[in-house]
């Protein structure tokens, strides 16, 4: 399973795939206590799904069923070969004689049927028509009903792919599932998750994931396909030599079925929003209990968490909470959370999760022996600060939408400027795209969402604007909103907005000596350190509708005004405020012609060059709207 998926996807699976013996005592334990079964569970339409159930053997009362759907299998296979529970946090729930089930959804690896991605949801069913609602309510009607000693009540849980169905499965509306934990969801392809962002296609992701992934499975199987053959492992290497995004396509082959149809929907259209699974989710019942996580800076489905929560509060009528820690993808359930990259965060926030939040939540839903009155609606922690916060609603009452402006000469303040005519400007060239991070890598890196951000800041092609050092702490809780005035000379170009924390020039962490580099003392130089708080692009072409997008008329003013997902983040007294602006990310993102073309049909010689000017005076003031928390 682990030569499946690449390393950004590997942190979807809820861990560890394969027998370990990291852990003895546990894995003992469980062997000792739990039965393993393999179960082929009819739905409705007669198609039948692999399940693997791991029963208690102490049946001396009524057990919880904890249940994980997932794409990425749930092997390893055979009734004698154990997963590797006792290196995760599932261990916990083993400890509580919890029956855990683990099923491959239809059509992947051992189940019958066929794979869709993101299926979508089918409100209106009829007979035997499914989505994966259905198969989640017949796989729970089939284990209440069959497995000897449950309790009759169910939870779901799932990271990423598998959060996607957890979230999903709440849409089913079975008496029994009474609490559903979607984690880093899968939840919008097109505007923010794994995919696109704004339109912008997330290339690097989805190259190195489909090659194997979308490969099609003719019958049940154990065994994965292997991915593409890089011809070298640096990255940007690899994906400017391409030449464009319609050859990617040739690259992965005729045979990866979503890739092509992705390519016959470039605009925000009905094939999309089928699969926004926020279009849906007032199916949840009230019976069903959500508690949404999300990491910071989840490189994959940062949008996803902050996204599913809001619109489960809008449209659902159940207990709905949310979860947000200073974590890459999954790093919650594995890990202790402390750090990312080069940034500390000072505690164990994974353990804090994990006994404080989470276990408390399915304890009292699937066994009424956990009290959850001081679980908050949102806990959410603050990087900066390096503490955890609890809100009655989320975004907070006392967020305060306060414009930041960008100024002459790279300076940025609270006060709108007053210039008759200014810009600052650059030259965006497809052919020498601003990478995402400083060094040379093959797999996207979970750290590029701290990263120092001192190497983009040397670059022509970069804008930066900084404030004065903070006379007094700056507490952003919410969602940022970019307002830019912009004028290009193309008709089209890319948008990627940073938000940075600036630290001051003798900043070190506790215990850290300024004579670096000695065993066991950080190598960085954290002085002057530019971490990336959020960034975010946006295809400008869709700057008045996902829809229907239109072309800049070159030279003219314009308004590109855009969201970047929530940010929990405190500047403290002494650091600086920082805006980047660029127009390319590469090669996270696929490059922009800078012409208003089909991206997925242009070729090598359709990327052109264009001047942006980024306009800041009294008339076109571009501005950054900070949600500051009074």
């Amino acid at each position: 399973m682990r030569k499946l998926v690449f390393i950004f996807f590997l942190f979807s699976l809820i861990p560890t795939l394969h027998a370990q013996t990291a852990n003895p005592l546990d894995s003992a334990w469980i062997r000792d206590n739990y039965i393993k079964k393999e179960i082929m569970v009819p739905m409705r339409d007669g198609t039948k799904l692999f399940t693997s159930v791991y029963m208690p053997k102490d049946n001396s009362e009524a057990h919880p069923i904890l249940m994980n759907r997932t794409p990425y299998s749930c092997a390893p296979y055979g009734e004698n070969n154990y997963r590797a529970f006792w290196d995760s946090h599932w261990r916990y729930y083993m400890r509580r004689n919890y029956i855990i089930v683990i099923q491959d959804v239809r059509g992947r690896w051992m189940s019958e049927g066929e794979f869709e991605d993101v299926r979508p949801f089918n409100p209106n069913k009829k007979d035997k028509e499914f989505d994966e609602a259905s198969d989640t309510y017949d796989a729970i009607d089939w284990l209440v009903k069959n497995l000897p000693s449950n309790n009759k009540k169910v939870g779901i849980f799932g990271i990423s792919y598998p959060g996607f169905y957890s979230t999903i499965a709440a849409c089913s509306n079975h008496p029994s599932l009474v609490a559903v934990s979607p984690q880093a969801p899968v939840t919008d392809w097109f505007m923010g998750d794994d995919f696109h962002h704004n339109g912008a296609f997330f290339q690097m992701d989805g190259f190195s994931f489909y090659s194997s992934f979308g490969k099609p499975r003719p019958k049940p199987t154990s065994v994965g396909s292997p991915g593409f053959q890089f011809p070298t492992r640096d990255a940007y290497k690899f994906y400017l030599e391409a030449g464009s995004t319609k050859e990617l396509a040739r690259l992965i082959g005729d045979s990866i079925k979503f890739w092509h149809e992705m390519y016959k929907h470039p605009n925000y259209d009905d094939w999309w929003k089928a699969r926004n699974i926020r279009n849906f989710v007032n199916n949840i019942p009230s019976h069903t209990a959500t508690l949404v996580v999300g990491g910071l800076f989840d490189a994959e489905d940062c949008f996803g968490a902050w996204r599913t929560y809001e619109a489960i509060e809008k449209k659902a009528k159940n207990n709905n909470r949310i979860v947000m820690g200073p974590w890459y993808h999954g790093q919650w359930s594995r890990g202790d959370g402390s750090q990312l990259g080069n940034v500390k965060f000072g505690s164990n926030t994974s353990a804090h999760y994990q006994n404080e939040i989470e276990m408390p939540f399915f304890m009292h839903h699937l066994e009424g022996k956990a009290n959850i009155d001081d679980l908050a609606e949102a806990t959410i922690f603050f990087t900066g600060e390096n503490k955890w916060r609890n809100f009655n609603q989320w975004p907070a009452a006392n967020v305060q939408m306060t414009p930041m402006y960008l100024q002459n000469n790279g300076k940025l303040s609270w006060s709108k400027p007053a210039e008759a005519k200014s810009f600052s400007e650059y030259v965006s060239d497809p052919m020498k795209p601003v990478p995402y991070t400083e060094d040379v890598h093959f797999n996207r890196t979970i750290a590029y969402m701290t990263d120092d951000q001192r190497f983009a800041n040397r670059r022509t092609d970069v804008l930066s604007f900084q404030t004065d050092v903070l006379t007094e702490d700056v507490t952003l809780a919410g969602t940022v909103i970019a307002d830019l005035l912009t004028s290009i000379s193309t008709t089209d170009a890319d948008f990627v907005v940073k938000v940075i924390d600036v630290f001051p020039s003798d900043f070190r962490y506790p215990g850290e000596s300024m004579q670096q580099g000695r065993q066991g003392v950080s190598s960085y130089p954290m002085g002057d350190y530019q971490m990336l708080v959020r960034g975010e692009v946006m295809r400008g072409r869709f700057r008045n509708s996902f829809e229907n997008p239109t072309a800049f008329k070159p030279n003219a003013v314009e308004r590109v005004k855009f969201e970047l997902p929530d940010v929990a983040h405190t500047f403290k007294k002494g650091h600086r405020i920082m805006i980047q602006i660029q127009s390319s990310w590469f090669p996270l993102v696929d490059r922009n012609p800078q012409q208003f073309i089909n991206i997925y049909e242009a070729d090598a010689k359709d990327y052109i060059k264009s001047k942006i000017q980024i306009w800041h005076d009294g008339k076109n003031a571009s501005n950054i709207v900070l949600p500051v928390l009074k």
